[in-house]
């Protein structure tokens, strides 16, 4: 199995960056950009400068707004172009830990019960008072947000996309930080995996992809930066079910010493996440076929989104373009 590591960087090569390299879990692809310092250079990795990324055949290019975090997904393509099986997505302040592994995309795993409705996972590897960036806001104090133990049960599903925990600085929204800001240990625990109708956000943070997808790596460049792989995570998780396929979740798997951050800022930001979550799963689930491709649903459902006025019409021009690049693209 090819795995391949994606990562934006706009620093000069990171500890991190070096020890994702250096780890043998996969290849290492860097997607640079404007602000990234040049010459830019590590050895046994792929980096894709800014120039680079102008003579590239995508779709995407002329689309990709600079400086942005979206432009991560010329870093995907260029994967897929190099026949991996697997995408890890992850970014240049997440250390790989010891044992870092992507589990199998079928097998024996606890799964919740189906239609859960939202499902604090980060609460399944320990007891702190948390929740991932990206969690209805209404829903945090929720016991039922909460599946106790005895209700996850060992059945054989085939999860398409893993989400890694991260321990030190896990992906939580500015809220906590801005009022507990408490770093998390999880438990490394069974992996778990979400039923169809359970949703859990997830994020671009310590998180593997296999190639059937693909297509669901769309990051939305024109949403704010603080919402656009949570929108992502969201879209996802209806389209996984009508295909059969679903998200999972590993106890600790990496480590973050964090970028300094803004929290008014990102809260700002994250205002988005706030508000929109619910309708988010709400839309995309009223639009979604099983007899339509992931492709054509994620289609869909952006449109939808840009009707309900959640995403700019910009969106589904970008969108059309990279779906046509992973179709070239997807060996």
């Amino acid at each position: 199995m090819t795995r391949t590591i994606v990562i934006t960087s706009i620093f000069p090569p990171t500890p991190a960056v070096r020890l994702w390299r250096d780890s043998g879990i996969g290849n290492l692809v860097v997607v640079g950009d404007q602000k990234t310092p040049v010459p830019w250079s590590l050895e046994k990795t792929i980096f894709i400068s800014a120039e680079t990324q102008k003579t590239l055949p995508f779709h995407i290019i002329p689309k990709l707004p600079w400086n942005h975090y979206a432009r991560k997904m010329i870093g995907y393509l260029t994967a897929m172009s190099q026949e991996a099986d697997v995408i890890i997505d992850t970014d240049d302040d997440n250390f790989p830990t010891a044992g870092h592994n992507v589990l199998d995309r079928t097998g024996t795993y606890l799964v919740s019960p189906k239609n859960r409705g939202f499902v604090n996972v980060y609460r399944q590897f320990t007891d702190q008072f948390i929740w991932p960036r990206g969690f209805p806001l209404n829903r945090i104090r929720s016991e039922c947000t909460v599946v106790p133990h005895t209700e996850w049960q060992d059945q054989a599903v085939t999860a398409a996309i893993w989400q890694g925990l991260v321990n030190g600085e896990p992906d939580v929204d500015a809220i906590y930080r801005l009022t507990s800001n408490l770093p998390c240990t999880f438990n490394p625990g069974s992996p778990v995996v979400l039923d169809s109708g359970a949703i859990c956000p997830f994020n671009s943070q310590n998180t593997a992809f296999f190639r059937d997808v693909f297509a669901l790596m769309y990051l939305p460049a024109f949403v704010s930066f603080r919402f656009t792989d949570i929108l992502r995570g969201l879209v996802a998780q209806p389209i996984l079910w009508q295909a059969g396929l679903r998200l999972g979740f590993t106890g600790p798997t990496a480590f973050q010493d964090r970028n300094p951050h803004d929290y008014l800022s990102d809260f700002v930001s994250e205002i988005p996440c706030y508000l929109n979550a619910e309708t988010v799963i709400d839309v995309t689930e009223s639009v979604v076929r099983p007899d339509a491709s992931i492709s054509d649903n994620l289609f869909q459902t952006y449109d939808a989104l840009f009707r309900q006025g959640i995403v700019p019409d910009s969106e589904l021009i970008l969108l059309d373009a990279w779906l046509k690049d992973v179709a070239n693209h997807r060996i």
